[in-house]
């Protein structure tokens, strides 16, 4: 990936990652219809876990999609209105760096130098092909709904298994067992657009 803004195919390290990620959500649980009660405990989830005000995450991210994609090694921070997103490619150890603060984006690591925008999503679409809500992002990759009128479906233990909103379906294929209202692996996917996610390490407030 030696131009990763504006790569088309992965190397081998990132093929491989894609590849594994990709095999790791074929066999998922299957979805049962939401119910009130399982309704109302992930409301509740939700007002707790929109109140963190600051919150991480360290795993794997594979991204794809018709104008481009990329993956590697991820490292996700949130700090009130102050967002920074990390990631690493496994073999070419090429990184880049998004910081965002709300009317304001920065992206480090590309070639030419950094570029900023008023927006993380559009700075993220025009040098890197990745079509992503990452207020959206932000909210799934927690179990939670980014809007409340998204379609949910809940497995046998009333955890999230399923969600629909904005044209995204997003799954959920594992949760972390040291924190079992917290996501594991999330799968997400809109057309061509393409979104996985392996949490290694979750950051949380210790009071929630």
């Amino acid at each position: 990936m030696s131009r990763m803004h504006r790569h088309r195919r992965a190397g081998a390290g990132g093929l491989a990652l894609l590849v594994l990620l990709v095999l790791a959500g074929c066999a998922g649980p299957r979805p049962r219809s939401s119910d009130p009660a399982a309704l109302a405990a992930q409301q509740a989830r939700e007002r707790a876990i929109a109140a963190w005000e600051q919150w991480g995450f360290s795993g794997r991210i594979a991204i794809s999609g018709q104008d481009g994609g990329g993956s590697g090694r991820v490292e996700w921070q949130r700090q009130g209105d102050r967002l920074e997103v990390s990631l690493q490619a496994p073999v070419s150890r090429q990184s880049w760096r998004l910081i965002a603060t709300p009317g304001a984006a920065r992206l480090e690591g590309l070639e030419g130098g950094p570029r900023h925008g008023a927006s993380a999503e559009r700075l993220l679409r025009e040098e890197l092909g990745w079509r992503l809500p990452l207020a959206a992002v932000e909210a799934w990759v927690r179990g939670t709904r980014h809007r409340p009128m998204a379609r949910m479906a809940f497995d046998a233990d009333g955890r999230p298994a399923q969600l629909r909103e904005s044209g995204w379906t997003v799954e959920y294929r594992g949760w972390d067992p040291a924190h079992p209202e917290l996501p594991r692996r999330v799968f997400a996917q809109a057309g061509e657009q393409r979104l996985r996610l392996v949490v290694d390490r979750w950051q949380i407030p210790e009071d929630r």
